[in-house]
């Protein structure tokens, strides 16, 4: 914990992911495309730092709603005495919102906010790149949608990147800042400087699909799915995830989530890789996945999921899991439950390093504590590693064996990669 949450903490706010040389260029204003929970909350967040900020949607109307979540907000922190009128005001009235392409006139940085589909993401850009300012930094906040591919539908490619925040945008610390394989050293710069403006911390990723945080975090959700598919039991499994340490435990977080994005995830995966030649390999949670939405329950959207939902409350576990996966059938020991979990991710973190998409530990230990909870105690994902303690004894060393022994009962997936070998 030392580790991540200070030598590493301290490296990135200290610029270490921020290209040398580059001089700072403040951005004066901002436009959100989408005015959704995301845009609205990116639009609070940049308001709060004293940004003008124009948000957009396809309406005025759409906008305004928008606009409403930030009055909230506001009305909230007015009421416990953390804010004052004047400054509410203040807040409020740099926020913009507009159904009108013109209104983006001026504005500096982009950051899109709209739904996960690069075709639509592609016409919202088209829309207003003429209209923003010549060297405007145009940023998605994509969660998996690869950004070179963003980037062929606008004109500047090198000012296009990556600006990935987490939900809710006023409460999660940090941000994750993509790469594309045009994006100039200047783009970087500058969304690096606004991401520390408003108060959170940057991580710096090259692109793949999911980058770092969503293909993580996918592991540890997809081990849960597995081990219910298994027929072990839905309570243990949540018992594992919140022993292991996991701010949210599994078939919960999965519903949040919604499980017919996870399964856009899985077939858009598979279609990426199958056109680059490759060969798809299914996790076992896909059919979980699968079953779930054919029974309707996609999670708490839906107000069905893992879990059951009155007015949009969480009430308890759906009964239906245990005939549907025959749960009880499977009573693996509690802590290969746990290990599954947090050796999924600290394999698919290390993966990530090999690659390239991530190019520090320090990213990897802070990015997986405060964007997708791995449970703080193990420094993070990369520090797990090196830190492990296991019947083999300390270090990677006693990692690997760990991970050759899940291997063996569980699958493949768990084979450690030569890096660590």
């Amino acid at each position: 914990m030392i580790q991540a949450f200070f030598f590493d903490l301290q490296a990135i706010n200290a610029g270490g992911s921020r290209p040398d040389g580059i001089a700072k260029t403040p951005i004066k204003k901002i436009g959100v495309l989408g005015a959704g929970m995301m845009g609205a909350g990116i639009a609070y967040v940049s308001a709060k730092a004293g940004y003008d900020v124009v948000l957009k949607d396809v309406s005025l109307e759409a906008a305004q709603k928008g606009k409403g979540y930030s009055e909230k907000l506001e009305a909230k922190a007015l009421e416990r005495g953390r804010t004052t009128q004047e400054r509410s005001d203040a807040l409020l009235a740099r926020i913009t919102p507009t159904g009108d392409p013109a209104d983006l006139k001026g504005v500096d940085f982009v950051i899109e906010a709209v739904f996960e589909n690069q075709e639509l993401k592609h016409k919202v850009f088209q829309e207003i790149e003429d209209i923003v300012e010549p060297n405007a930094v145009l940023g998605s906040n994509t969660s998996t949608l690869p950004i070179t591919g963003l980037a062929t539908g606008v004109k500047r490619q090198e000012d296009f990147i990556g600006i990935h925040f987490f939900s809710p945008v006023d409460k999660m610390p940090l941000v994750e800042i993509i790469k594309g394989e045009k994006t100039s050293d200047e783009a970087l710069a500058r969304v690096f400087d606004y991401t520390l403006a408003i108060g959170k911390t940057p991580i710096v990723v090259n692109d793949s699909r999911g980058f770092f945080t969503s293909r993580v975090i996918g592991t540890f959700v997809n081990e849960a799915l597995a081990m219910l598919g298994e027929g072990v039991e839905p309570a243990s499994i949540e018992q594992a995830g919140s022993q292991a340490g996991y701010p949210a435990p599994p078939l919960q977080l999965s519903d949040e989530l919604n499980l017919e994005l996870m399964h856009k995830i899985a077939v858009a995966t598979r279609k990426g890789v199958e056109d680059a030649g490759g060969t798809y390999e299914p996790h076992p949670a896909e059919a979980v996945v699968e079953k779930m939405i054919e029974l309707g329950r996609s999670g708490r959207l839906k107000g069905a999921g893992f879990y059951e939902y009155v007015d949009g409350k969480r009430t308890g576990l759906w009964p239906g899991l245990r005939d549907t996966f025959k749960s009880g059938t499977s009573a693996p020991p509690l802590q290969d439950m746990i290990d599954r979990m947090l050796f999924a991710e600290a394999l698919e973190t290390q993966k990530c390093l090999d690659e390239g998409v991530l190019t520090s530990t320090a990213d990897a230990n802070i990015g997986s504590i405060m964007g997708i909870g791995y449970p703080p105690w193990t420094g993070g994902s990369a520090q797990f590693i090196v830190g492990y303690q296991g019947p083999a004894g300390i270090g990677k060393e006693a990692f690997v064996a760990r991970a050759k022994e899940l291997a063996a009962k569980y699958g493949d997936r768990f084979l450690p990669p030569e890096s660590l070998t």
